[in-house]
């Protein structure tokens, strides 16, 4: 007889009202797998999708969540995991070997499963398609998010100047002034890009939102500039999908890319290698996850409306082992 476990589970496509915790089976695993005692999960924009049924395919019942850290069973060994097919808000998921990397002693949990996956996207965004190099100008949108308050610090980090953050809200924008931005805008304020980068542009623009802002940030680009979105709001005003002409992009010599984390999950190497990066910055100090708040499993409902409304700055993170 299986083991049981405390998670949330998702019976229904709806509202966060929809995620109720229950008692499961804990889940089997197969070939190039291991269980993992989750310690804390993620809440990602993903998660959202999923639950409202909007990424068509998943089956139901499921359990949500598709970052985690804790320890792995066959070894006892502290690993952060990337979960594609979810199972994250429970107390044990199945994780696949190749999408595991280890945790130094010296980071904790929350900075570990906070830096995994969304460091790594802010990082591919900014390295891998962006091509960033030192002295060039950056802005990010969404600045103070999950992904963007990491794309300022490893922005900066990485020589850009000036580091230009783009937040919703006061309170947001002065999180990104903290966090090590030159300047920071509101988001009516995209059509400045070029001028407080002295009239040039931005040479690479980091945008998850799409809409409105992406459209005036390409407008803000500087010759040889680069658009880079690693996603989209589309139920948010004035956000999702923006239609790019050729005309457009070779008149201003611009580029837009895409980054989807996916393409770091299938190479093992460059997993590990940006992980032991995001990782060896925090340990020296450059680069920290701020953590907004973290809930019990009881609490992934709320944490969910919260996130959907922009109220977060910064990660949400579940404490698996409290049902609240």
């Amino acid at each position: 007889m299986s083991a049981r476990m405390a998670a949330v589970v998702l019976r229904r496509f709806g509202g966060p009202g929809a995620l109720r915790v229950e008692q499961v089976d804990e889940p089997r695993c197969p070939r190039g797998a291991s269980l993992v005692d989750v310690s804390l999960a993620g809440v990602n924009f993903d998660d959202l999708e999923h639950r409202r049924g909007a990424e068509p395919g998943l089956p139901l019942p499921a359990v949500l969540g598709v970052e985690v850290v804790g320890r792995r069973r066959r070894d006892g060994r502290r690993v952060v995991a990337l979960l594609r097919r979810g199972g994250g808000y429970a107390r044990v998921a199945a994780a696949v070997d190749a999408h595991c990397v280890p945790v130094p002693d010296d980071l904790d949990d929350a900075q570990a499963v906070a830096l995994f996956e969304q460091g790594a996207t802010a990082y591919g965004a900014l390295r891998l398609a962006g091509r960033l190099r030192a002295g060039e100008s950056v802005a990010v949108t969404s600045a103070a998010g999950g992904v963007g308050h990491l794309a300022v610090q490893l922005a900066v980090a990485m020589g850009a100047k000036p580091v230009v953050g783009i937040a919703s809200t006061a309170a947001k924008r002065a999180v990104v002034a903290e966090l090590g931005a030159d300047v920071v805008l509101a988001p009516e304020q995209v059509g400045e890009l070029r001028a407080v980068t002295g009239g040039r542009g931005a040479d690479l623009v980091v945008d998850g939102t799409g809409g409105d802002q992406a459209r005036a940030a390409l407008r803000g680009l500087a010759p040889f500039g680069r658009l880079v979105s690693y996603g989209w709001r589309g139920g948010a005003a004035g956000c999702g999908w923006v239609d790019v002409g050729t005309e457009e992009l070779v008149d201003g010599s611009v580029g837009v890319a895409g980054f989807w984390m996916r393409h770091v999950v299938d190479d093992r190497a460059l997993l590990t290698g940006i992980a032991d990066a995001l990782f060896d910055l925090a340990r020296a100090g450059a680069l920290t996850a701020r953590i907004d708040r973290v809930v019990p499993l009881a609490g992934v409902g709320a944490a969910h409306a919260a996130f959907a409304a922009r109220q977060t700055v910064g990660k949400v993170l579940v404490d698996v082992r409290e049902v609240g």
